[in-house]
């Protein structure tokens, strides 16, 4: 496929990413496909594995309104190590203690709901200016503060396979929680230390891995055709209600005027001639269009 095609159906790309590659690394290839702008909603270390929504087009302008979605992870810990990186990929150190099944269970209950968590140095914070990472890479040391985060359950699901001193997690938590981190905060628990050795994304927010394209269908480069048939449309993803207009008010409102609703205070779709147009925000029994995307 040339470069010089683009698509024109604007949405989501739900895919699954293979471990040991970055997610920009998936973000360039839908961009070289398609054409168009694009970027990913959540990052996935180059560790980890599986959902990674990747929005096309004008979808871009609307990440903010999907920051609270629930995550799930299929997690793997290995207790005994740390690293500088809290994974696998750092330099390992050794040493320190192996819990079993029923300590760790002891303490997960510590970590449901909000919580304070350090993220780690190795991220993407912006620490003055700069990434987390390029300042560890050069050594600089730094400290970053503690941020809220939300934790909706953490179940042991017994020990990896062939591993005596791993064991693997499912994990429910609201979006900007470090699993990695997880790692090291629950072996502090249990007076250890531990790294996250493998991970697996399963969902993110509507985003499910049981529908995610593998990423080898993007490298075969299929046609604009056959992308546009796998792009998953905004307005069926977003998750805020449809706001209905008399034809005289949908008027005014892509005028840009105010307009009265009998709906509650809230974002709302819109449409335009039955194609998805934006969002409107009502309040005090008003609506404005917030969004235009076409």
């Amino acid at each position: 496929m040339k470069r010089t095609e683009k698509i024109t159906t604007f949405g989501f790309f739900n895919v699954d990413k293979p471990s040991g590659m970055t997610s920009s690394t998936v973000v360039n290839k839908i961009k070289w496909l398609t054409g168009v702008p694009c970027g990913h909603m959540g990052t996935l270390d180059p560790l980890a594995s599986g959902v990674l929504p990747v929005g096309v087009g004008n979808a871009t302008r609307l990440f903010n309104y999907f920051l609270d979605k629930e995550k799930e992870y299929i997690a793997e810990f290995t207790f005994g190590v740390d690293s500088d990186t809290l994974d696998s990929t750092g330099e390992l150190i050794y040493g320190g203690q192996v819990p079993s099944e029923k300590e760790i269970e002891s303490v997960l209950p510590a970590f449901f709901g909000d919580i304070l968590q350090v993220p780690p140095k190795y991220s993407a914070k912006n620490v003055n200016g700069r990434r987390g990472y390029d300042l560890a890479r050069a050594g600089v040391d730094f400290e970053l503060p503690p941020k809220k985060v939300h934790i909706y359950g953490i179940e042991l699901l017994g020990r990896a396979e062939d591993k005596e001193n791993a064991f693997r997690f499912k994990i429910r938590c609201g979006g900007g929680t470090y699993i990695r981190s997880l790692a090291r905060d629950i072996a502090a628990a249990l007076e250890t230390k531990a790294v996250m050795s493998a991970l697996r994304r399963t969902q993110s927010g509507c985003f499910l891995l049981s529908e995610a394209i593998p990423f080898s269908i993007l490298e075969s480069d299929p046609s604009v055709a056959a992308l546009e048939e796998l792009i998953i449309p905004t307005e069926r993803v977003l998750p805020i209600p449809d706001l209905l207009l008399t034809e005289k008010n949908a008027g005014r409102l892509f005028n840009g005027q105010r307009v009265a609703t009998e709906e509650e205070d809230g974002l709302y779709k819109i449409y335009k001639d039955g194609v998805f147009y934006g969002i409107a925000e009502v309040k005090n029994g008003l609506a404005k269009a917030e969004i235009k995307l076409c």
